[in-house]
C-alpha cells in the first residue's frame, strides 16, 4: 500500500461486536478512503465514507459476487464468525471454516496486499500450568471439547497454509481476549445465558450470591479498544500474531467486588453438570465444552501490541465488564441485527 494513497478496505462481519467498532474507526482514519462492510443483512446504519453489502459467507456458489467485493481492496478485515447454534457444529463449521477459505480464496485472486484476521484467545493451547502469561509463540491448537475452539484451531492452520502459499500478502492475525461493549450486551446475552433471561437479572441487589467456579481467571477488553488494535494493524508494517488484553485478569475475587455479592465456591464438575443439563434441555444455548475450554485458557501477555503497534487498552477490563452489565441491563444495542437492543427475548 502507498502511504500517500486513501486506502479501499473490505470488513467482512461488519454488523457484529467487533464489527461495527472496526468500522467506526476505520471511516475515522483520514489514510482510510473508503470501508465496504459486508454482512448477512444490510445494517440500518449510515456512516460517512462507509457502504454495506450483503454477503453470506456460508453459502455454496456465492464465491463470485464475494470476489467482486475484493478486487479492488487494498486491504481485508475478516471478522465473520457465527457462535451458535452450538446443538448444530455443522452449521457453524461452514461459516466460521469453510467461510474462512472462501474468504482466502477472494484475497489470493484479487492479490489484496493486507489480510487482517480475527483469530481469539480460545483458538490457544491450554496454558502453562505455572499460569504465567504466554506469548503469541504458545500453540493454537485450541480444546478440542469445544467447536468454538476447535474452529479457531482450525483458521489458524488455514491462515499458515495461506502464508506460506502467498507471501506477497501481508497477514496479520489478531488474538483478542473476550471482547465487551455496552450496543453488544444484548447480543452476548442470547448467545450466552439464552434469550429469555431478562438482562434486569444482572443487577447487583438481586445478586446477593455470586458462584465461584474454582480455577476460573480470564482476560477482558474493550470493544473500542480491540478495534484501534486492528485499524494500528491494518496501517502498519507488521505480520503475525497480535495478544490484546486489558488489566487486571478477572478472578472470582474481581467478580464478587463487580457485583458487590458474597462468593460462594462451586465445584467444577457441579456447575458443568448443571450447564450440561441446561444445554442438552436446551434451555441454555452455552454448551459444557465451552465452560472447559475456559477454564484452559491460557492468560496472555501483550508485549508485542505495545511493542509494534503503541497499542495499550484504553479502559480496564473492569471498565469493559462495567460497560457490558450497563448495556445487558438497558438492553443496550446498535442498528444492525445482530446486535439488537432488548432487555428480553
Amino acid at each position: 500500500m502507498n502511504p500517500s494513497e486513501r486506502l479501499r478496505v473490505v470488513v467482512t462481519g461488519a454488523t457484529g461486536n467487533v464489527g461495527t467498532s472496526v468500522v467506526r474507526a476505520l471511516v475515522r482514519e483520514s489514510r482510510v478512503g473508503s470501508v465496504l462492510g459486508l454482512s448477512r443483512r444490510r445494517p440500518g446504519l449510515d456512516l460517512e465514507r462507509a457502504e454495506w453489502a450483503e454477503a453470506d459467507l456460508s453459502l455454496e456458489g456465492d464465491e463470485p459476487r464475494l470476489a467482486q467485493y475484493v478486487a479492488d481492496a487494498d486491504a481485508v478485515v475478516h471478522l465473520a464468525w457465527r457462535f451458535g447454534p452450538t446443538h448444530d457444529p455443522v452449521t457453524t463449521w461452514r461459516t466460521n471454516v469453510l467461510g474462512t477459505v472462501r474468504v482466502l480464496d477472494a484475497v489470493a485472486a484479487a492479490r489484496v496486499p493486507v489480510l487482517v484476521c480475527a483469530s481469539s484467545v480460545g483458538a490457544y493451547s491450554p496454558g502453562p500450568g505455572d499460569g504465567a502469561p504466554v506469548s503469541e509463540s504458545w500453540p493454537t491448537h485450541g480444546w478440542p471439547g469445544a467447536a468454538y475452539t476447535r474452529e479457531k484451531a482450525y483458521v489458524e492452520r488455514l491462515l499458515d497454509t495461506f502464508e506460506r502459499d502467498h507471501p506477497q500478502t501481508r497477514v496479520v492475525r489478531m488474538r483478542p481476549a473476550f471482547l465487551f461493549k455496552e450496543e453488544a450486551a444484548s447480543e452476548q446475552r442470547r448467545i450466552f445465558a439464552g434469550r429469555w433471561v431478562p438482562g434486569q437479572l444482572f443487577r447487583p441487589e438481586l445478586l446477593p450470591l455470586l458462584p465461584e467456579v474454582p480455577g476460573l481467571r480470564f482476560q477482558t477488553l474493550h470493544t473500542e479498544d480491540a478495534a484501534d488494535a486492528y485499524v494500528r494493524a491494518l496501517l502498519r508494517d507488521v505480520r503475525g500474531a497480535f495478544n490484546l488484553a486489558a488489566e487486571p485478569v478477572v478472578d472470582g475475587k474481581l467478580l464478587g467486588a463487580l457485583f458487590g455479592a458474597r462468593r460462594v465456591r462451586v465445584p467444577v464438575p457441579a456447575v458443568r453438570g448443571a450447564l450440561s443439563a441446561a444445554w442438552r434441555l436446551r434451555v441454555a444455548p452455552a454448551d459444557p465444552g465451552l465452560l472447559d475450554a475456559v477454564l484452559r485458557l491460557p492468560l496472555m501477555a501483550t508485549d508485542r501490541a505495545r511493542r509494534e503497534l503503541g497499542w495499550v487498552a484504553a479502559r480496564t477490563s473492569v471498565e469493559a465488564l462495567e460497560a457490558f452489565l450497563r448495556g445487558v441491563r438497558a438492553g443496550g444495542g446498535d442498528a444492525t441485527e445482530p446486535l439488537a437492543g432488548r432487555r428480553f427475548g
